[in-house]
C-alpha cells in the first residue's frame, strides 16, 4: 500500500545501512534526502543508476542533499556492491519489504515466466523538513539522476 503524498510528511524508517549503522529518516531532519528504491545489487541497470549517484553527489552535497539507496539485498551484498562501485553513500538494507511497501514499491514483476514481487525502480525528494516533494516511479536509469538533481537544486 503506498502511502506517499506529494507535500506530505514521507513514510518513517529506520534501516540497517552498510557502515554498520542504522539509519533514520527523522534523524536528517535540516537536510533533503534523495531515496532511490532499486532491484538488486550488481545488476546493469542498478549499477548504471548507482553509478550515477555516486559521480553527482558533490553536486547533491552542495544542494544539502543526501543519497540513500535501498533495495531488499542483505547488509553484506550492499557493502560488496558499495565497495566494488565507490560509492560514497550509503545503502540501506530493506530485507522484509516493508518500507518498500510504506513507499510503494513493490510490484508483481515477471521473468523467464515466473511472477514475483519485487522491486519497481523509483526515487523520492524529502525536503530538509521530512515533506514528500517529488516522485519519481517506473524509472528509466538515463538522464534520471540529473533530472533528481534539478528537483534537489529548487529546493
Amino acid at each position: 500500500m503506498t502511502t506517499t503524498t506529494i507535500g506530505k510528511t514521507a513514510p518513517a524508517f529506520t534501516l540497517p545501512a552498510t557502515g554498520d549503522q542504522k539509519i533514520r529518516l527523522s534523524a536528517l531532519k535540516g537536510q533533503n534526502v534523495v531515496v532511490y528504491f532499486y532491484p538488486r545489487d550488481a545488476t546493469p541497470g542498478c549499477t548504471t543508476e548507482s553509478q550515477n549517484f555516486r559521480d553527482a553527489a558533490k553536486k547533491f552535497e552542495k544542494a544539502n542533499t543526501i543519497i540513500l539507496g535501498v533495495s531488499q539485498d542483505s547488509l553484506k551484498s550492499h557493502e560488496k556492491f558499495k565497495d566494488k562501485q565507490s560509492l560514497n553513500f550509503e545503502l540501506l538494507s530493506d530485507e522484509s519489504g516493508d518500507i518498500c511497501r510504506k513507499y510503494g514499491v513493490l510490484k508483481m514483476k515477471k521473468m523467464y515466466g515466473r511472477e514475483f514481487e519485487g522491486i519497481e525502480r523509483s526515487t523520492f525528494l524529502i525536503d530538509s523538513n521530512g515533506k514528500l516533494q517529488a516522485e519519481w516511479r517506473k524509472v528509466k536509469v538515463p538522464g534520471h539522476v540529473d533530472e533528481v538533481l534539478a528537483a534537489a537544486e529548487a529546493l
